[in-house]
């Protein structure tokens, strides 16, 4: 669920133009939306909202949809909804939806209800009564919300399901274990995209003990070296970590001004280019040397992204709203 800023940023003019090129309607409608500010009822908005799913990167995507409403190729199971990984139906949805489109549109709506109902039960990501894993429930909860199925009653009991799931310091972890992880990070996204006024007090509690284990870990510090690939940005995430998704994640929930993101603020700072862009460092953390994709074709989680080692509009758009909502532009 998009929240608009309630001031536009001021760009430098190349960039600008960059960021508002004409074809891709998914980034122009976060240019106008995230960073500049402008109103859903504004013409331009209305216009670039109108174009997502008619022409671009959520338009590819859909023109490899199967006649039953998923994606896969054609050697999967048909009623596979996860596998293969990156390019069956729940990671699709999740490139839509981050392209900006929901159940508005009836072939996205068919395949969410298709993916929900198949692989849920009470809970999302809850089969036969098996539990499944925090990471799975909470991109679920996420991806529902920003599709539009906020009304879901599986909504709620995730969200209840992951408050108790939360581990004593605070974290999560997508496996058995005492300590949360910085990796495990989208729980804590799955509250972000609750509105404030739909927020319990148990949540408030779970997300107030949630932003203090990334920020006292400063977004990058765990036992041991740095993990190498959290320096790096990517797109698309699916469920991977790095600083700008922490950063990201921490800031739309308001803590943009707590003095311990200065580390990974001033990391993202170090990163932009001299004409203000950022670069988009790699596809994925398990993608750059993996034969998975051989003869594919063009490789479904790469529809979207810009060449790697080169500027990303996704990446700088995102980059701006960080800083921003951190007090930093």
């Amino acid at each position: 669920m998009l929240r608009a800023p309630t001031r536009g940023l001021r760009l430098a003019t190349p960039l600008k133009s960059w960021l508002l090129r004409t074809d891709e309607p998914s980034v122009r409608y976060r240019v106008y939306r995230e960073l500049l500010a402008r109103p859903a009822t504004d013409r331009a908005v209305v216009a670039a909202r109108k174009s997502i799913g008619r022409s671009g990167w959520a338009a590819e995507l859909l023109e490899r949809q199967l006649p039953g409403g998923q994606w896969s190729t054609p050697t999967s199971r048909p009623r596979d909804m996860e596998g293969p990984k990156y390019i069956a139906t729940r990671y699709i949805l999740g490139l839509l939806a981050d392209l900006g489109m929901d159940r508005s549109d009836a072939r996205v709506a068919r395949a969410a209800r298709l993916y929900f109902d198949r692989m849920s039960g009470p809970r999302f990501n809850e089969m036969g009564g098996r539990d499944s894993e925090v990471c799975c429930t909470a991109g679920d909860v996420r991806l529902a919300m920003r599709l539009g199925f906020e009304s879901d009653r599986r909504v709620t009991r995730s969200l209840e399901w992951l408050i108790a799931a939360q581990k004593r310091d605070g974290g999560w972890h997508c496996w058995p274990s005492k300590n949360g992880t910085l990796d495990c990070w989208q729980a804590l996204a799955a509250f972000a995209s609750i509105p404030d006024a739909r927020r319990s007090p148990e949540m408030r509690r779970s997300i107030d003990r949630g932003l203090e284990f990334y920020l006292d870990r400063e977004l990058m510090r765990e036992k041991g070296p740095v993990y190498g690939p959290w320096l790096r940005t990517h797109y698309p995430v699916h469920y991977y970590y790095d600083v700008l998704v922490g950063l990201d994640v921490v800031t739309s929930l308001g803590a943009g001004s707590d003095r311990r993101l200065t580390k990974a603020l001033d990391w993202l700072e170090g990163r932009r280019n001299a004409d203000g862009s950022w670069n988009l460092d790699a596809l994925h953390p398990d993608q750059e040397d993996d034969a998975y994709m051989a003869g594919m074709g063009t490789p479904y989680f790469s529809i979207g992204v810009e060449f790697p080692g080169r500027p990303s509009r996704w990446i700088t758009i995102t980059a701006l709203q960080v800083l921003q909502r951190a007090g930093r532009l």
